[in-house]
């Protein structure tokens, strides 16, 4: 080994070890800041947020040595990846100390510490939380792959029963007083965030070892009207022949008619290869997980709230309100509904995937 491969070795090493310290530091700031609030320790909560400090100087200080690694070495190939993925963990592991001191804070805030069914979930999330950080760091020490992938798909079943914890914050009896409930709201979506970092941490460190980058996200679209017969089925057919890449999506109407309208079946028969096995289907098919998965629910017919009476925390409502659905469309009418919905969902998907899609 020459010695210039030596000093970039050196260097490289030097960087993750410091990174290793600090992702340690930032694991302790995590499972003593909800410690503190699990057990109303509020010395504990205060030392936390005052260890915030020196990670925020150690944050500062990786950065200066990944853009002095770079100024020396020049380096490419796994040197430039690894730097790269440390860039991008610097800066999460950053946010996952910040999100320890609000959750630290909010402990001190809260009359008690949370109990019943409340505390029961504030106890299921930690030990999922803090599973996905020690193994998403674990993971970039020691640059696995595959323990990055399996960890980051833990973080699937904490996002679907973020609505059932939130549902039970805003019921829970319990709780003294709105500031309570404030606080917890608070508490379990920052804990929801040191999730999303852990994750992020995965899949830098997939692109480390790999130099495979993130997939593009796909997004769940659900589309609804009064009978799934015609609107909705069009609205549905349309995103998955335009946006196949972007999006998976579904329609369902509150009261499904017997079957499809059969203007568009022969209408979408020249568009989209027909509708072979597609039928009418009523929006209680869908099961409360399948409701929860969705990014957007777009109603064609009137209110959301109409069809869907609480909507999911992370779900997003439009209403493309056309009118009633007619009983029979001549040709140049389908076309026009055909170019006005397709219209709107280049303009949803371009919002959410971008223009390049």
């Amino acid at each position: 080994m020459s010695l210039l491969e030596e000093r970039l070795y050196r260097d490289q090493k030097e960087i993750r070890n410091k990174v290793a310290d600090q992702a340690q530091a930032v694991e302790e700031a995590v499972s003593n800041a909800i410690h503190s609030l699990q057990t109303g320790n509020h010395k504990l909560a205060y030392s936390t947020i005052l260890k915030d400090f020196p990670i925020n100087r150690t944050m500062r200080e990786i950065d200066r040595m990944c853009h002095k690694f770079i100024a020396v070495h020049l380096p490419s190939g796994t040197y430039l990846r690894l730097i790269s993925s440390i860039i991008r963990i610097n800066i999460e592991l950053e946010r996952m100390g910040d999100y320890a001191v609000v959750i630290a804070r909010e402990g001190v805030r809260i009359s008690s510490p949370p109990t019943g069914v409340l505390g029961r979930e504030l106890d299921r999330m930690t030990v999922d939380t803090m599973t996905m950080v020690r193994e998403s760091i674990k993971a970039f020490n020691d640059q696995n792959a595959e323990l990055a992938r399996s960890t980051k798909h833990l973080s699937d079943n904490i996002e679907y029963n973020m609505d059932a914890v939130y549902a039970e914050i805003m019921e829970n009896t319990q709780l003294q007083d709105v500031k309570d409930s404030l606080a917890l709201f608070v508490v379990f979506t920052q804990l929801k965030r040191v999730v999303d970092q852990a994750k992020n941490i995965c899949e830098d460190t997939i692109f480390s070892v790999t130099g495979k980058q993130k997939k593009p996200k796909v997004y769940n679209v659900l589309f609804i009207d009064e009978d799934n017969s015609l609107m909705s089925q069009l609205a549905e057919a349309i995103a998955r022949k335009n946006h196949p890449a972007c999006g998976n999506f579904t329609s369902a109407g509150r009261t499904p008619a017997t079957e499809i309208n059969p203007a568009l079946a022969e209408f979408l028969a020249e568009r989209v290869g027909g509708l072979e096995g597609a039928r009418p289907k009523a929006l209680s098919e869908l099961t409360q997980l399948e409701l929860t998965g969705q990014h957007v629910v777009v109603s064609l017919q009137g209110d959301v709230s109409s069809y869907i009476e609480d909507i999911p925390f992370h779900t997003s409502a439009l209403e493309w309100d056309l009118g009633p659905s007619p009983e029979s469309m001549g040709t140049q009418d389908m076309e026009a509904l055909y170019r006005n919905l397709a219209l709107q969902i280049k303009d949803l998907m371009d919002l959410m995937c971008g223009e390049e899609v």
